[in-house]
């Protein structure tokens, strides 16, 4: 059974994509960028800003979902410039257990929607 989940008051989607579905025991979450939950516009701001504004938004979509970070078991990071590589491990980081890290890609990449230079989604495990 598949459940799609959009947020009903923040995160207006930008394209035509549900904000995460559920199939099964697995939540895959669509990448975030640092949208302002109320306008839908990606805020630009420096990449660290960008990087916890993106979390944020991880975070609001799985709450809605009834998961945590906790249960992430993969993670894709999209970034503009490697050069963020380690500001965006700071942040990211900071939202995990450290005994408890998901697996996870970084790609370097030329372009994001909305003209971010941050984008991560993410899979969760929802079983037992």
């Amino acid at each position: 059974m598949l459940e799609f989940i959009t947020l009903p008051d923040a995160l207006p989607p930008v394209a035509p994509y549900s904000h995460a579905v559920k199939a099964g025991d697995f939540l895959f979450v669509t990448g975030q960028l640092s949208e302002d939950p109320e306008s839908g516009e990606v805020l630009k701001l420096d990449v660290e800003a960008q990087t916890r504004q993106v979390m944020e938004n991880l975070k609001r979509v799985l709450t809605h979902a009834g998961t945590s970070f906790q249960n992430v078991v993969m993670v894709r990071i999209f970034v503009t410039d490697f050069r963020y590589y380690e500001i965006v491990n700071q942040v990211y980081a900071s939202y995990f257990d450290q005994s408890r890290l998901p697996s996870r890609t970084t790609v370097g990449i030329t372009a994001l929607a909305g003209y971010g230079d941050v984008e991560i989604d993410l899979i969760v495990y929802c079983g037992i």
